[in-house]
């Protein structure tokens, strides 16, 4: 497509079609968006809570149809190049929706919709999946919401229920950013916690053998043994939280060594972060001056890129 001398690449116009259609349902839900009071600042802002992605990753490839998508659209290799650029780009995405203006918020999640545009299939079940089935984009929504905020009570501080509350309320604006139908995705604790139970008994989860594949790559990446100190506690972390029937299906031994050893590791990691500055253990965007508390209409801008 042409703008008189310019082309436009169908990536452009996949994102410009997002950005309007998640402005017109931001519009239409105003839905209040946290500031640097929030419970999702106070969270998000600790460097150290993406050490609950791994927990959150194999969680969500427990389900035949994102272990699929994930399989069959996206670069798990095993390298620790590609795997750091997936780390980082997820992590741009993540600071953008939690932590930028209006504008760097519709750009990630608008290149989180154009990615998702092209991940449909079918799994080894014979299901046909979608990566905007709401009901998928639920369950990967509801493991990070309890993931990260139970890494950062780990790592850093206890939270109250009246945080944990508050953390997935605030959460709940990936309804109208990724187009999840309203009140799909939970408010607090107690519903998150009703739904992650109803899911590891329904039957939906079923870790199959491209689940375990994929859940190697994560766990233990081509010579991750070079940087055993940053690798050991992360691998002790998302093992040792999982459920056990989760960890169980993966074919991961959890001996009683490895809790002991996990435990050591959680108290050194605490005691080394209450001696380190914030400007070293947060995200420098998270000092950065507040959004808008509410949406308002941004300007049409680039889109933030995110790889998958």
């Amino acid at each position: 497509m042409t703008h008189g001398a310019a082309t436009v690449s169908p990536r452009t116009i996949a994102l410009d079609r997002h950005q309007s259609a998640i402005r017109a349902r931001l519009l239409k839900a105003q839905h209040p968006r946290a500031g640097s009071g929030s419970v999702s600042w106070k969270i998000n802002s600790e460097m150290i809570v993406v050490a609950g992605w791994g927990r959150a990753i194999l969680l969500q490839l427990a389900h035949p149809s994102v272990a699929a998508g994930v399989g069959d659209h996206s670069a798990f290799n095993g390298c620790p190049i590609s795997g750091f650029r997936r780390l980082r780009s997820t992590v741009r995405a993540m600071l953008s929706l939690t932590f930028g203006d209006a504008d760097e918020m519709v750009s990630a999640a608008a290149g989180i919709n154009v990615i998702h545009d092209r991940v449909r299939g079918t799994d080894n079940t014979g299901s046909v999946y979608s990566a905007h089935d709401p009901a998928l984009l639920t369950w990967v929504h509801a493991t990070l919401l309890e993931s990260i905020p139970l890494v950062y009570e780990m790592l850093v501080a206890p939270l109250t229920l009246r945080e944990r509350d508050r953390y997935c309320t605030e959460a709940a604006i990936m309804e109208p950013l990724l187009g999840i139908p309203a009140r799909r995705l939970p408010r607090d604790a107690a519903a998150l916690d009703i739904y992650m139970r109803d899911m590891l008994d329904n039957g939906a989860l079923a870790v199959t053998d491209a689940s375990r594949k994929l859940a190697r790559t994560i766990l233990f990446p081509a010579k991750w043994y070079f940087l055993w100190p940053l690798f050991r506690p992360m691998q002790l972390i998302t093992i040792g939280s999982l459920p056990a029937p989760i960890r169980e299906a993966y074919g991961v031994h959890w001996r009683a060594r490895d809790a002991r050893s996990l435990a050591r590791w959680t108290t050194f990691i605490r005691m080394a972060l209450r001696f380190l500055p914030p400007f070293v253990r947060q995200w420098p965007v998270a000092r950065r001056r507040d959004p808008a508390a509410v949406f308002s209409m941004p300007r049409k801008g680039a889109a933030v890129e995110h790889h998958s």
